[in-house]
Protein backbone atom coordinates (compact mmCIF):
# COMPACT_ATOMS: atom_id res chain seq x y z
CA UNK A 1 0.00 0.00 0.00
CA UNK A 2 1.17 3.38 -1.35
CA UNK A 3 1.65 6.23 1.67
CA UNK A 4 -1.09 8.04 -0.51
CA UNK A 5 -3.49 5.19 0.13
CA UNK A 6 -3.24 4.57 3.44
CA UNK A 7 -3.50 8.43 3.30
CA UNK A 8 -7.11 8.59 1.75
CA UNK A 9 -7.87 5.76 4.26
CA UNK A 10 -7.17 7.18 7.49
CA UNK A 11 -9.51 10.75 5.67
CA UNK A 12 -12.36 8.25 5.22
CA UNK A 13 -12.75 7.39 9.08
CA UNK A 14 -11.53 10.75 9.90
CA UNK A 15 -15.53 11.95 10.43
CA UNK A 16 -17.74 11.73 13.11
CA UNK A 17 -20.34 11.16 11.02
CA UNK A 18 -19.03 8.35 8.64
CA UNK A 19 -17.48 6.69 12.28
CA UNK A 20 -20.62 7.13 13.84
CA UNK A 21 -22.09 4.98 10.82
CA UNK A 22 -19.14 2.71 10.54
CA UNK A 23 -19.63 1.42 14.82
CA UNK A 24 -23.35 1.29 14.11
CA UNK A 25 -22.77 -1.62 11.10
CA UNK A 26 -20.79 -3.72 13.37
CA UNK A 27 -23.99 -5.57 14.54
CA UNK A 28 -23.46 -7.37 11.22
CA UNK A 29 -26.93 -6.11 9.63
CA UNK A 30 -27.42 -4.29 6.43
CA UNK A 31 -28.86 -0.51 7.42
CA UNK A 32 -31.12 2.09 5.27
CA UNK A 33 -29.60 5.54 4.89
CA UNK A 34 -32.66 6.76 6.23
CA UNK A 35 -32.22 4.49 9.64
CA UNK A 36 -28.04 5.81 10.12
CA UNK A 37 -29.37 9.11 9.60
CA UNK A 38 -31.60 8.99 12.08
CA UNK A 39 -29.13 7.23 14.53
CA UNK A 40 -26.45 10.05 13.87
CA UNK A 41 -29.06 12.65 13.91
CA UNK A 42 -27.85 13.86 10.51
CA UNK A 43 -29.76 15.13 7.41
CA UNK A 44 -30.58 12.32 4.22
CA UNK A 45 -28.90 14.57 2.43
CA UNK A 46 -25.28 14.48 4.71
CA UNK A 47 -25.93 10.50 4.65
CA UNK A 48 -25.89 10.21 1.34
CA UNK A 49 -22.63 12.37 0.64
CA UNK A 50 -21.06 10.28 3.54
CA UNK A 51 -22.21 6.89 1.98
CA UNK A 52 -21.03 7.21 -1.07
CA UNK A 53 -17.44 8.47 -0.21
CA UNK A 54 -17.18 4.57 2.27
CA UNK A 55 -19.02 2.73 -0.58
CA UNK A 56 -16.45 4.13 -3.02
CA UNK A 57 -13.57 3.63 -0.25
CA UNK A 58 -14.70 -0.05 -0.19
CA UNK A 59 -15.35 -0.22 3.44
CA UNK A 60 -18.65 -0.32 2.57
CA UNK A 61 -21.26 -2.59 0.65
CA UNK A 62 -24.18 -1.61 -1.20
CA UNK A 63 -27.64 -3.72 -1.79
CA UNK A 64 -30.75 -1.94 -3.33
CA UNK A 65 -34.06 -3.74 -2.97
CA UNK A 66 -36.78 -1.49 -4.85
CA UNK A 67 -36.49 1.76 -3.65
CA UNK A 68 -34.32 0.56 -0.39
CA UNK A 69 -30.64 1.50 0.06
CA UNK A 70 -28.90 -1.03 2.25
CA UNK A 71 -25.32 -0.33 3.26
CA UNK A 72 -23.20 -3.02 5.09
CA UNK A 73 -19.40 -3.50 6.05
CA UNK A 74 -17.76 -4.49 2.66
CA UNK A 75 -16.38 -7.84 5.00
CA UNK A 76 -14.89 -8.80 8.34
CA UNK A 77 -11.76 -7.20 7.80
CA UNK A 78 -13.45 -3.78 7.67
CA UNK A 79 -15.62 -5.10 10.97
CA UNK A 80 -11.45 -5.99 12.58
CA UNK A 81 -10.57 -2.60 11.80
CA UNK A 82 -12.92 -0.60 13.39
CA UNK A 83 -13.08 -2.53 16.52
CA UNK A 84 -9.22 -2.37 16.74
CA UNK A 85 -9.43 1.29 16.23
CA UNK A 86 -12.00 1.73 18.65
CA UNK A 87 -10.11 -0.35 20.88
CA UNK A 88 -7.02 2.40 20.67
CA UNK A 89 -9.07 5.52 20.69
CA UNK A 90 -11.49 4.73 23.60
CA UNK A 91 -8.89 5.48 26.39
CA UNK A 92 -8.40 9.12 24.70
CA UNK A 93 -11.93 10.27 25.70
CA UNK A 94 -13.76 9.70 29.38
CA UNK A 95 -16.88 11.65 29.47
CA UNK A 96 -19.24 10.57 31.28
CA UNK A 97 -22.67 9.40 29.66
CA UNK A 98 -25.28 12.89 29.43
CA UNK A 99 -28.12 10.06 30.60
CA UNK A 100 -29.29 7.23 32.49
CA UNK A 101 -30.41 5.63 29.17
CA UNK A 102 -26.32 6.08 27.62
CA UNK A 103 -25.04 5.06 31.00
CA UNK A 104 -27.89 1.64 30.84
CA UNK A 105 -27.05 1.24 27.45
CA UNK A 106 -22.81 1.78 27.48
CA UNK A 107 -23.07 -1.00 30.61
CA UNK A 108 -24.74 -3.27 28.08
CA UNK A 109 -22.44 -3.54 25.50
CA UNK A 110 -19.25 -3.99 27.68
CA UNK A 111 -21.19 -6.70 29.07
CA UNK A 112 -21.98 -8.30 26.05
CA UNK A 113 -22.18 -7.46 22.80
CA UNK A 114 -21.66 -8.49 19.05
CA UNK A 115 -18.61 -7.27 17.12
CA UNK A 116 -19.57 -8.03 13.45
CA UNK A 117 -20.41 -11.00 13.48
CA UNK A 118 -18.82 -13.00 16.94
CA UNK A 119 -18.95 -11.89 20.51
CA UNK A 120 -17.69 -9.65 22.39
CA UNK A 121 -17.50 -7.76 25.48
CA UNK A 122 -17.05 -9.26 29.06
CA UNK A 123 -19.25 -12.20 27.48
CA UNK A 124 -16.64 -12.61 24.49
CA UNK A 125 -13.81 -12.62 26.58
CA UNK A 126 -15.14 -14.96 29.49
CA UNK A 127 -15.99 -17.31 26.86
CA UNK A 128 -12.45 -16.73 24.90
CA UNK A 129 -11.06 -17.50 28.48
CA UNK A 130 -12.69 -20.34 29.39
CA UNK A 131 -12.16 -22.29 26.06
CA UNK A 132 -8.13 -21.58 26.64
CA UNK A 133 -8.28 -22.54 29.97
CA UNK A 134 -9.80 -25.56 28.81
CA UNK A 135 -7.22 -26.60 25.73
CA UNK A 136 -10.06 -25.81 23.29
CA UNK A 137 -8.11 -22.73 22.18
CA UNK A 138 -4.38 -21.86 22.22
CA UNK A 139 -3.47 -18.23 22.25
CA UNK A 140 0.54 -18.45 22.97
CA UNK A 141 1.28 -18.60 19.58
CA UNK A 142 -1.37 -16.68 17.95
CA UNK A 143 -5.24 -17.62 17.72
CA UNK A 144 -5.86 -21.40 17.02
CA UNK A 145 -8.24 -24.41 18.09
CA UNK A 146 -6.95 -27.50 19.53
CA UNK A 147 -7.92 -30.96 18.29
CA UNK A 148 -9.66 -31.09 21.59
CA UNK A 149 -11.39 -27.18 20.28
CA UNK A 150 -12.42 -28.96 16.72
CA UNK A 151 -13.82 -32.01 18.94
CA UNK A 152 -15.86 -29.69 20.90
CA UNK A 153 -17.99 -27.53 18.28
CA UNK A 154 -18.58 -30.62 16.71
CA UNK A 155 -20.07 -32.19 19.97
CA UNK A 156 -22.49 -28.93 19.85
CA UNK A 157 -23.29 -29.31 16.14
CA UNK A 158 -21.52 -26.46 15.27
CA UNK A 159 -20.14 -26.93 11.74
CA UNK A 160 -17.06 -25.08 11.23
CA UNK A 161 -16.36 -24.10 7.32
CA UNK A 162 -12.77 -22.43 6.25
CA UNK A 163 -12.44 -20.08 3.80
CA UNK A 164 -9.61 -19.07 2.07
CA UNK A 165 -10.24 -15.20 3.06
CA UNK A 166 -10.69 -16.02 7.22
CA UNK A 167 -9.03 -18.11 9.62
CA UNK A 168 -10.88 -20.61 11.79
CA UNK A 169 -9.61 -18.47 14.81
CA UNK A 170 -8.59 -15.23 14.87
CA UNK A 171 -7.86 -13.07 17.97
CA UNK A 172 -9.55 -9.69 17.97
CA UNK A 173 -8.95 -7.20 20.48
CA UNK A 174 -11.64 -5.75 22.73
CA UNK A 175 -12.36 -1.91 22.93
CA UNK A 176 -13.72 -2.04 26.49
CA UNK A 177 -11.76 -5.32 27.93
CA UNK A 178 -8.32 -4.85 26.41
CA UNK A 179 -8.06 -8.22 25.70
CA UNK A 180 -9.07 -10.15 22.58
CA UNK A 181 -11.99 -12.03 22.69
CA UNK A 182 -12.54 -14.76 19.99
CA UNK A 183 -13.14 -13.91 16.28
CA UNK A 184 -12.80 -15.67 12.85
CA UNK A 185 -14.76 -18.93 11.51
CA UNK A 186 -14.98 -20.38 15.14
CA UNK A 187 -16.17 -17.31 16.91
CA UNK A 188 -18.81 -16.09 14.08
CA UNK A 189 -19.92 -19.83 14.35
CA UNK A 190 -20.14 -19.92 18.19
CA UNK A 191 -22.03 -16.26 18.00
CA UNK A 192 -24.12 -17.43 15.39
CA UNK A 193 -25.44 -21.06 17.46
CA UNK A 194 -25.78 -18.89 20.87
CA UNK A 195 -28.48 -16.58 19.18
CA UNK A 196 -29.88 -19.43 17.23
CA UNK A 197 -29.86 -21.34 20.57
CA UNK A 198 -31.01 -18.99 22.57
CA UNK A 199 -28.19 -18.74 24.60
CA UNK A 200 -28.17 -14.98 23.90
CA UNK A 201 -30.61 -12.36 22.72
CA UNK A 202 -30.41 -8.86 21.27
CA UNK A 203 -31.59 -6.07 23.44
CA UNK A 204 -32.15 -2.84 22.36
CA UNK A 205 -31.05 -1.03 19.36
CA UNK A 206 -27.54 -1.54 20.07
CA UNK A 207 -25.26 -3.80 19.51
CA UNK A 208 -26.08 -5.37 23.11
CA UNK A 209 -26.58 -9.13 23.70
CA UNK A 210 -28.16 -10.74 27.08
CA UNK A 211 -27.12 -14.06 27.99
CA UNK A 212 -30.24 -16.09 28.86
CA UNK A 213 -31.21 -18.64 31.50
CA UNK A 214 -30.55 -21.27 28.57
CA UNK A 215 -27.74 -19.73 28.04
CA UNK A 216 -26.27 -19.46 31.53
CA UNK A 217 -26.90 -23.61 31.92
CA UNK A 218 -25.22 -24.13 28.87
CA UNK A 219 -22.31 -21.82 29.42
CA UNK A 220 -21.45 -23.57 32.42
CA UNK A 221 -22.32 -27.25 31.67
CA UNK A 222 -19.93 -26.74 28.36
CA UNK A 223 -17.25 -24.80 29.59
CA UNK A 224 -17.31 -24.01 33.20
CA UNK A 225 -19.03 -20.56 32.84
CA UNK A 226 -20.59 -19.66 36.23
CA UNK A 227 -23.69 -16.94 35.89
CA UNK A 228 -22.47 -14.33 38.08
CA UNK A 229 -19.27 -13.96 35.81
CA UNK A 230 -21.62 -12.59 32.70
CA UNK A 231 -24.40 -10.94 34.62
Amino acid sequence: MAAHDLAALAALLADETRAAFLLALLDGRAWTAGELARHARVAPSTTSEHLGKLVAGGLLAEERQGRHRYVRLADSGVAHLVEDLAARAEPVRKDAPRSLRAASAGHAMARGRTCYDHLAGRLGITITEAMTGRGLLRQDTGFALTDGGVEWFTALGIALEPTRRRPIARGCLDWTERRPHLAGVAGAALCRHALDAGWCVRIGSERAVKVTGTGEHALRDTLGIEPETIR
